[in-house]
């Protein structure tokens, strides 16, 4: 506040000085003698405000500490996703061989279409992670779209894993959220934690087919959206699930019957895509972190160069004015 106030004052001055200034050119032209003189101290009709050159110079300056202090903030982002990258990438590298067994003997089938289909879409809490919510959503949307062309019959709710996803579908789906979990990462991803989210999803939720959608980690600078495809215990047992799956091939013991076994095979599947899956999308959102900030960093470094050369450029022209200034005044005072 008191740097405003002393620059409208500043401002003040400098329009009084300017006026007074101008005036006196002006007599001096009139009065023919005293011209010569303003003439030779480079006096014109058009003077610039008192101090304006002085508070441009200021403006860089704070401009350019506020670049530094970003490029820093931006560099230390990026340590810490670098850091966290590897460990989460060897637990989900180390978690792809749990849900592998399901998929050869259930099979995994993205055509198959229910009446009532839950999309489960997985996005992260935190942003400055590229684009890897908006391809997630976007994918999550196409998934809707394609099961409302089925026609009436076929219902499609949403259950979102993640605040920015949220913030994303609740805009046009806001009725269609059946569920929404938030703040995974505070703790470190783990078996129990999904179990307690697949416990979740199955006793609020009523559902044939299962539709998680999620980044698949491919490398730090890369990752693939990926659509994993999950039935029902009611599906599993039906002809189109044995003709996809590999059932028939396998033998029930103990007292279960064929549909207890399918409940639970269908529960554990369903926790275990969803550890495998929240570990990749982990891994991804960190990858990706990385690489936006380094791209941040580099930015303001070059926003950084421009305005050191502007800053330089302007101090040497204010400081070459000067001289200019002294040097034909003294040469003015000669004359």
């Amino acid at each position: 506040m008191a740097t405003g106030a002393a620059r409208r004052g500043g401002w003040r001055i400098a329009k009084q000085f300017s006026e007074r200034l101008t005036l006196s050119s002006s007599l001096g032209v009139q009065n023919g003698g005293g011209s010569v003189g303003m003439q030779g101290l480079g006096a014109t009709n058009e003077v610039a405000p008192f101090g304006a050159r002085a508070a441009s110079n200021q403006a860089v300056r704070n401009r350019m500490r506020s670049v530094k202090n970003i490029q820093k903030i931006t560099m230390a982002m990026k340590m810490v996703a670098a850091s966290k990258l590897r460990t989460v990438q060897v637990k989900a590298e180390n978690s792809r061989g749990l849900f592998q067994p399901f998929t050869a003997l259930l099979g995994d089938a993205p055509a198959v279409m229910g009446n009532k289909t839950l999309v489960v879409t997985l996005s992260t809490d935190k942003g400055l992670c590229g684009g890897i919510n908006s391809t997630v959503v976007k994918y999550s949307r196409s998934l809707m779209k394609l099961n409302q062309l089925h026609g009436e019959g076929y219902d499609t709710k949403f259950v979102i894993v993640g605040d920015k996803g949220k913030a994303q579908l609740q805009r046009e789906y806001k009725k269609l959220i059946s569920t929404y979990i938030t703040e995974t990462q505070k703790v470190a991803i783990n078996f129990t934690q999904c179990a307690m989210i697949a416990d979740e999803i199955i006793k609020s939720c009523e559902y044939d087919v299962i539709k998680v959608v999620y980044n698949k980690f491919n490398s730090a600078v890369s990752f693939l959206p990926t659509v994993a495809t999950l039935l029902s215990p009611e599906m599993l047992a039906g002809e189109e699930a044995q003709k996809i799956g590999n059932l028939e091939s396998y033998e029930t013991e103990g007292a279960e019957t064929q549909g207890e076994v399918l409940q639970n095979l269908a529960e554990f599947q369903l926790a275990s895509v969803l550890y495998n899956a929240m570990l990749e999308n982990a891994t991804s959102e960190m990858g990706a972190r990385m690489s936006a900030m380094d791209s941040s960093t580099r930015n303001a470094g070059e926003v950084l160069d421009r305005l050191t050369l502007s800053y330089n450029r302007s101090r040497q022209a204010s400081i070459t004015t000067e001289l200019i200034e002294i040097i034909s005044g003294a040469a003015a005072l000669e004359g």
